[in-house]
């Protein structure tokens, strides 16, 4: 009997072992993903959004031609689409990721 739990303390281990391995390499993806940056675009490229893989907005770029005191909401419409479609960028980038490193294994809390 003895014998069948030394089995299962060496398959806790193992599975220890791998747990560990994951978090290791998911702390790494993590600081990767925070490093590379999407943008997002809008009025053909006058407003940009730069997002990083932690889907945290690191940078926005409005061109002065677009600059208008006169429609200022249209402005902000821009600035909304392009920080929209950089969040979206980075969702997928981030998504992307993970399941390299999960094999598509879907674990709650990660996207």
């Amino acid at each position: 009997m003895a014998r069948g739990f030394g089995d299962m303390s060496g398959l806790l281990r193992e599975a220890q072992k791998q747990a560990q391995s994951m978090q290791k390499s998911m702390a790494a993806l993590e600081e990767d993903l925070k490093q590379r940056v999407v943008d997002g675009t809008a009025g053909g490229g006058v407003v940009k959004a730069f997002v990083n893989g932690q889907r945290e907005l690191v940078g926005i770029k409005i061109s002065p031609e677009v600059v208008d005191p006169k429609d200022v909401e249209m402005l902000e419409d821009m600035v909304t689409a392009a920080v929209s479609q950089a969040l979206k960028k980075a969702a997928e980038l981030h998504r992307t990721e993970m399941n390299k490193l999960t094999g598509g294994l879907s674990l709650p809390g990660l996207f």
